[in-house]
């Protein structure tokens, strides 16, 4: 199993953004998760359009911008000119009256479309638009702030929605107080990647290389130990 790993840059040293991404990029980070935010749909402001496009410029990695604005149909042409073809565009669908008008101004520009599920959004609000989606990130915590604490009950609805990836054809992601458990108890199960932040990737005084390796492991130890428990109980 390998899994894909996220650099949450709005938890990033914004003293030196450069040798941040450089280093982020060196470690074997996947991708760099840009997390907008208009201070309306949540009450916070983060990353702006400079930020964003400094990093697509500083870096060969794909970018995973979330986008926590309110009616993102009306800009959405400012973000997907700043982009390149391949990044993937998430968008919050309680935030625009029809979210599928504006998945498809993302496919139409060779973005990969998302959604971002809050965890007080069920399925059912959203099943259609998994036909419509390559990638779903799901949040474990309520959007707006770094450093919360996860919510249990998110738990259940990931597992439902892994039920419809093979059927929907779209792949899950995690975001929100991602932690070592948290990868060993769902990487198995088919979460495909997680958005790493302040609980195990920024702010550790270690190098990015090595914990971005040991998190790979997680993945991988999973998978391996629960073989191991079935040969066990065969």
């Amino acid at each position: 199993m390998c899994i894909e790993l996220m650099a949450s840059m709005m938890c990033a040293n914004y003293g030196n953004l450069e040798k941040e991404v450089h280093d982020l990029e060196e470690g074997g980070i996947d991708s760099f998760h840009i997390d907008i935010m208009d201070g309306r749909y949540v009450p916070n402001f983060a990353m702006s359009l400079n930020d964003m496009a400094y990093i697509a410029s500083a870096t060969r990695k794909p970018l995973d911008v979330h986008l926590m604005i309110e009616h993102p149909n009306n800009n959405i042409e400012i973000f997907l000119r700043m982009l390149r073809k391949g990044d993937t565009v998430y968008i919050h669908p309680e935030a625009e009256y029809h979210p599928s008008t504006t998945l498809q101004k993302i496919i139409n520009a060779d973005m990969i479309p998302g959604i971002a599920i809050n965890p007080g959004t069920s399925l059912e609000t959203v099943f259609e638009m998994l036909r419509i989606v390559k990638k779903v990130l799901v949040m474990s915590v309520n959007p707006g702030n770094a450093g919360q604490m996860y919510l249990p009950y998110v738990g259940e609805k990931i597992d439902r929605l892994l039920l419809l990836k093979e059927k929907m054809h779209f792949k899950a992601y995690w975001d929100g107080a991602c932690s070592a458990d948290k990868i060993r108890q769902f990487a198995p199960k088919g979460m495909d990647g997680f958005v790493l932040g302040t609980t195990m990737l920024f702010g550790k005084s270690r190098p990015y290389g090595e914990m971005i390796k040991e998190i790979r492991k997680y993945g991988i130890n999973t998978e391996s130990e629960k073989s191991q428990e079935m040969r066990r109980h065969g």
